[in-house]
């Protein structure tokens, strides 16, 4: 695999960040084995936790491999949960995550060039919620309806990290998550047709009701 090249800033503020800073508990440390979520890359696994010299200086680094790219990543200990490093979602979060794929989709009337950029920041957050919300706004694009290829793109780039994620933490492939969350979102615009057709139908009902109470009053006699 190709190792990601740390930069010399990144040196100096992952040795800056371990010498000037006071040495903090982290509750909840990364181990070797552990997966991961990259805000970039997506889910990757701790192959190895040790020190390196770089730059002059010794560094303890996180040695992430994402095996879809052929990609090594080395992160400093110091500076991992800044980058935004984290470990798989809780069960939980991914209920949520899932409840929101089958919500109903944000309207905007943004340009598709604002909303573009929207989207490519939520995916690349690495949050699981946003990452969801981009899945459902873009939903158009399960079923091959989607108005442009960047629309397609960003959908199946959301998609495909959600999916890994899912796979993750429910011990399944990537193929049959994606498959599990595509479905997830034809089922929530299959409900959300059906509570707009009920809603509709309750309208028309009232307003009808209220016709029949106008007509009711017009026909009734006078009193003298």
């Amino acid at each position: 695999m190709a190792a990601a090249e740390i930069t010399a800033a990144m040196v100096s503020a992952a040795f800056g960040a371990t010498a000037a800073q006071p040495k903090q508990r982290d509750d909840d440390p990364f181990r070797t084995g552990d997966f991961v979520v990259y805000p970039t890359h997506g889910v990757g696994k701790i192959d190895n936790i040790g020190s390196e010299e770089i730059g002059g200086h010794k560094l303890d680094l996180i040695y992430i491999s994402f095996d879809e790219n052929k990609m090594t990543l080395r992160v400093p200990v110091a500076q991992a949960r800044l980058t935004g490093l984290r470990k798989l979602a809780t069960s939980e979060a991914m209920a949520q995550a899932m409840a929101i794929l089958a919500g109903r989709p944000r309207v905007s009337r943004l340009m598709w060039a604002k909303r573009a950029q929207e989207f490519q920041a939520k995916i690349n957050s690495g949050d699981l919620k946003m990452v969801a919300e981009v899945c459902r706004d873009l939903q158009t694009a399960a079923n091959g309806s989607a108005p442009s290829y960047s629309q397609r793109n960003l959908f199946e780039l959301a998609i495909d990290r959600l999916a890994g994620e899912f796979a993750g933490v429910v011990g399944t492939d990537k193929a049959d998550a994606i498959a599990t969350l595509t479905q997830k979102l034809v089922d929530g615009r299959a409900a959300d047709s059906t509570r707009s057709a009920h809603a509709r139908s309750d309208a028309a009902r009232e307003q009808g009701a209220v016709k029949s109470s106008d007509l009711a009053v017009s026909l009734a006699p006078a009193s003298v």
